[in-house]
């Protein structure tokens, strides 16, 4: 099943966008599933109906899924009373009821996250379409299965369990509790099912779409999202320059400002992505003649066949320079804004308002850091072997 990420700057009509893709994939005879995240439903503002937790048909070959974050934070949260059952009638304490609970900040974004896995996993349909929040928001969103896998190995590394029997024993030796065969087994379960998450987000049939209104603002949000999504290793196929004005526009009409602010921003994106073009309709589009009207992308199985994949690739530059080089794309990124820390086995590398930390390939762990340097779009790293741990002979 391919996968569709919609995103792009607040307010520039992303959900609908989403609802017209979602729309237009269907009428060509692709299974589609839809899935929102707001809150409020402006998916179904969108499409003319009431979208919630239940999956509705929105017509044949179309179904569109609102999952509910406070019943998921409920559900959780009464599955972990069960599982501490009994360390919780130890200590007496009184149980939380479903009704009394509220989300907490950021189930959201958590709820989203397993809704994406679930359809994804279960293969009902042959395109999920994704209206993500806006960018901010969904770039952190979609760091967070590789952050939180990161921070769970580096609190509870697997291989590092004692075994059950010999538990007790190594917390009467040592003087402190160790850690409960529970605590692991809760830890393995989060793992994997972050991992199914991450999995999907870096399939290769998993692609960003970002959509933004043409106009300074918009560069702006659109080059600070694509080196967001680079830094992810996150693969785009479109940008979608939503809301175009006519090039009809009288030249004395007011609109001439704006008509020329889109022309040049429309100019410059044709040089670096690849566009398409959205009408403005003169009205908020509702329901779905008013989307099928728009003329969304198609985004049917195979559609992103161009979408190139984000590669980190290691040369082997021994025999000339002595060093390898590690090559990281940044589009958009500024000299100024990087900042680079080895750290052991890691290399934490920071671009803009943006920072991820990744392993170091197998062959550049026995190197040292040697320099580095932007060059165009692309972060180049170069390590020299260290003598001690590289093998004699290389």
């Amino acid at each position: 099943m391919r996968t569709l990420l919609l995103t792009g700057p607040g307010g520039t009509g992303r959900t609908t966008l989403a609802a017209a893709t979602a729309l237009a994939a269907a009428r060509q005879g692709t299974r589609t599933l839809l899935l929102g995240t707001d809150r409020d439903d402006t998916l179904g503002a969108a499409l003319g109906m009431r979208t919630g937790p239940a999956p509705a048909l929105v017509e044949p070959r179309l179904t569109v899924w609102r999952p509910d974050p406070a019943q998921g934070f409920r559900d959780g949260l009464a599955a972990l009373q069960d599982r501490a059952a009994s360390a919780l009638d130890l200590l007496g304490a009184a149980r939380l009821d479903p009704e009394e609970l509220t989300p907490l900040p950021g189930a959201d974004d958590l709820a989203l996250l397993r809704a994406l896995r679930e359809a994804a996993l279960a293969e009902a349909h042959d395109l999920l379409v994704v209206d993500l929040p806006a960018a901010p928001r969904a770039l952190a969103l979609l760091a967070a299965p590789e952050e939180l896998r990161r921070c769970l190995r580096r609190l509870l590394p697997p291989e590092r369990q004692a075994a059950r029997a010999l538990r007790p024993v190594l917390g009467r030796l040592a003087g402190v509790p160790l850690p409960t065969g529970a605590l692991y087994e809760t830890a393995a379960r989060w793992e994997l099912e972050l991992a199914a998450t991450e999995a999907v987000l870096a399939d290769r049939n998993t692609v960003v779409r970002l959509v933004a209104e043409p106009g300074p603002a918009g560069a702006d949000a659109v080059r600070a999202a694509a080196l967001g999504l680079a830094l992810r290793g996150l693969r785009t196929d479109l940008l979608v320059a939503n809301r175009v004005l006519p090039e009809d526009v009288p030249a004395d009409s007011w609109l001439g400002g704006p008509l020329a602010q889109q022309r040049k921003t429309l100019a410059e994106w044709q040089g670096t992505y690849d566009v398409r073009t959205v009408p403005h309709l003169g009205r908020d589009p509702r329901g779905t003649d008013d989307l099928a009207t728009l003329g969304a992308p198609g985004a049917a199985p195979g559609d992103d066949a161009h979408a190139a994949p984000v590669e980190w690739t290691v040369t082997d530059r021994l025999a000339e320079d002595g060093v390898l080089v590690w090559s990281i794309p940044l589009p958009g990124a500024v000299r100024e804004e990087l900042d680079l820390v080895r750290r052991g086995d890691e290399l934490a590398v920071a671009a803009g308002p943006f920072r991820r930390t990744v392993p170091l390939p197998s062959a550049l762990r026995r190197c040292t850091v040697d320099g580095a340097a932007l060059r165009g779009d692309t972060l180049t790293v170069r390590f020299t072997p260290d003598p001690g741990l590289w093998p004699r002979g290389r």
